[in-house]
C-alpha cells in the first residue's frame, strides 16, 4: 500500500494528499467507466453493474485475505447491501441515458441531501449560512433539470437521484462502523448475489463484450473495492471537515473527464448548477450546522 512506502513514512502530509487524491480520481472513474461502457454499446446496465459488484467483493476479500491475520468478509448487514446493490443498479442504469459530469453532479448532490435531510430530522440544526447552503444546494439541482436543450434524461436523472439517496442513507448505516472496511466486503459479498439475479431477469436483453467485461471489472476492482481501500487509508489523517469538503472535488473531476475523453460538453447550464450545487454544500460543511440540542 502507498500508506506503507518507507518515502511516504517519511512525510505523512504528502501520503495523505496522494491517498485522498487517488481516492477522489477512483470515484470519479466510476462513473466514467461506467459512461464509456455504456455509450459505444459494449455492455447492457445490469451485466455492467452484477460484474462491477461480483469484482470488487472479489478484490476486497482479497485485501481482507492478505491483511495479517487474515479476515473473511462477515461483517456489514443486508439492509446496507440492499441500499449498496440499489444505488449500483440504479447509478448503471442512469448512465444510459446521462453524460458523465451531470449523472457525477446530480449523484454527489443527492447524497449530501439526503445526509443533510437526515441531521435535520436527527435533531441537528441549522443555522442561517446552512439554510442558504441548502436552498442553493437545492436550487442548482432544479436548474439543472430544468427542460430546455441542455437538460439531462428526466428519467436518467430521477434513477441517478434514486442512486444518490442510496448512497446517502448506505453512508449514515456506515458511520460509527468500528472496521469499515470489513463492512464494506461484507456489503459486497452481499449485494452481489442481489446484482446477478438483476442480470437473469435482464438476461433476454443483456450483451456484453470483451471491452464491456473489462470496464465493468475495472470499476468494481479498481475504482469501487482498491479506491474504497485507499480512501479508508486516507481517512484516519483527514478531520471530518475536510473528508466532507474534499468529495466536492468528485463532480468537476467527472465533468472534466467526460469532457477529455468523451467530447461531452461543459454546458453553461453544468457549470452553474455545479457553482450553485458545490457551493451550497460547502456552506452547509464550513459551520452551518449547529450541535443537536439536548
Amino acid at each position: 500500500m502507498l500508506s506503507r512506502s518507507p518515502t511516504l513514512a517519511r512525510h505523512p502530509a504528502l501520503a495523505t494528499l496522494l491517498l485522498t487524491a487517488l481516492a477522489m480520481l477512483a470515484f470519479a472513474a466510476n462513473s466514467l467507466l461506467c459512461r464509456i461502457a455504456l455509450r459505444h454499446g459494449s455492455i447492457d446496465p445490469a451485466s455492467f453493474g452484477a460484474i462491477r459488484l461480483a469484482a470488487g467483493a472479489a478484490a476486497l476479500l482479497l485485501v481482507m485475505r492478505l491483511q495479517s491475520p487474515p479476515r473473511t468478509g462477515k461483517a456489514g448487514d443486508w439492509p446496507a447491501a440492499v441500499m449498496l446493490f440499489l444505488y449500483v443498479a440504479c447509478f448503471s442504469f442512469a448512465y444510459l441515458r446521462l453524460a458523465a459530469g451531470s449523472g457525477a453532479l446530480i449523484l454527489f448532490g443527492m447524497v449530501q441531501l439526503t445526509m443533510f435531510a437526515a441531521g435535520l430530522a436527527a435533531g441537528e440544526r441549522f443555522t442561517a449560512r446552512g439554510w442558504l447552503g441548502l436552498a442553493l444546494a437545492a436550487g442548482g439541482l432544479v436548474l439543472l433539470l430544468l427542460p430546455g436543450v441542455a437538460a439531462p434524461s428526466l428519467a436518467g436523472a430521477a434513477l441517478m437521484a434514486v442512486a444518490g439517496v442510496a448512497w446517502g442513507v448506505y453512508s449514515l448505516r456506515g458511520r460509527g462502523v468500528k472496521d469499515p472496511l470489513a463492512a464494506t466486503a461484507g456489503n459486497f459479498v452481499r449485494a452481489t448475489p442481489l446484482g446477478i439475479m438483476l442480470w437473469l431477469a435482464w438476461a433476454g436483453r443483456g450483451h456484453a463484450d470483451a471491452r464491456g467485461v473489462v470496464l465493468a471489472l475495472a470499476s468494481g476492482a479498481l475504482t469501487s473495492g482498491l479506491g474504497y481501500v485507499v480512501w479508508y487509508a486516507a481517512l484516519p489523517r483527514l478531520k471530518a471537515l475536510q473528508a466532507a469538503s474534499v468529495q466536492l472535488s468528485v463532480p468537476l473531476i467527472a465533468a472534466l473527464g467526460g469532457v477529455l475523453l468523451l467530447d461531452e460538453a461543459f454546458t453553461a447550464r453544468l457549470a452553474l448548477a455545479a457553482l450553485a450545487i458545490l457551493s451550497g454544500i460547502a456552506l452547509v460543511l464550513g459551520g452551518g450546522r449547529l450541535t443537536r440540542p439536548s
